[in-house]
């Protein structure tokens, strides 16, 4: 079974390397990380890389597709090289990914028309402008298409593909090995739990984050 991690100018890290980490778990598994050209690609922060490994064109059949959001899926939506190999690589792929507005680019490809769908919680309008279901929930399987909500969802929705593909105790003993046991230091983490203030301190600052 081959993995392709889609890496793309100003990605999110933690949206690829999460589903690396637990997806690419996987018995027998082949993990790769895939780009328009091989070679190192910058994160949103141009302070860190992961390198592609093979090109798109080289890449042509994955089983598994992972899209990570970014600040860049937005100009990345309009018709180019990546959506082409999107629309391509699903009509064979096993199971279609994304991790945060990588469903973006998913639904600019047409494959969440009239799917559910999750994504960042400040992406979910422009999910329903490309014609998805959007859901605030934090992982959606809509037949083969798997979508995680912002950034950690990520972990997520790999630990939750990896139970369905390899089984619960599988997924069981990666999670336990990740020590996977979030306990974070404030109940924050959505826009219904974060205090008012925050909400709109993080909705005034959107524009850096999702564009």
């Amino acid at each position: 079974m081959q993995i392709a991690i889609v890496l793309y100018d100003r990605f999110t890290a933690l949206d690829a390397v999460g589903p690396y980490e637990t997806l690419g778990r996987l018995p027998d598994a082949e993990t790769v990380f895939v780009a328009e050209e091989s070679g190192p690609v910058r994160n949103e922060s141009g302070n860190l890389a992961l390198v592609a490994d093979r090109t798109l064109a080289e890449v042509p059949n994955p089983d598994i597709i992972v899209v990570p959001g970014g600040p860049g899926p937005l100009p990345l939506a309009a018709d180019g090289p990546l959506l082409t190999w999107l629309r391509s690589a699903d009509a064979g792929s096993t199971w279609t990914t994304s991790v945060c507005t990588g469903s973006l680019l998913l639904a600019a490809a047409g494959l969440l028309r009239g799917r559910r769908a999750t994504s960042h919680w400040l992406a979910l309008e422009e999910l329903k402008r490309h014609g998805a279901e959007p859901t605030g929930e934090r992982v959606v399987t809509d037949g083969k298409y798997v979508t995680a909500a912002g950034v950690s969802a990520g972990i997520d929705m790999g630990l939750t593909l990896l139970g369905r593909i390899a089984g619960d105790t599988h997924a069981q003993i990666v999670q336990l090995a990740a020590e996977y046991d979030p306990q974070p230091p404030y109940d924050a983490g959505s826009p219904e739990k974060a205090p008012a203030h925050v909400v709109e301190l993080v909705r005034t600052h959107s524009g850096v984050i999702l564009t």
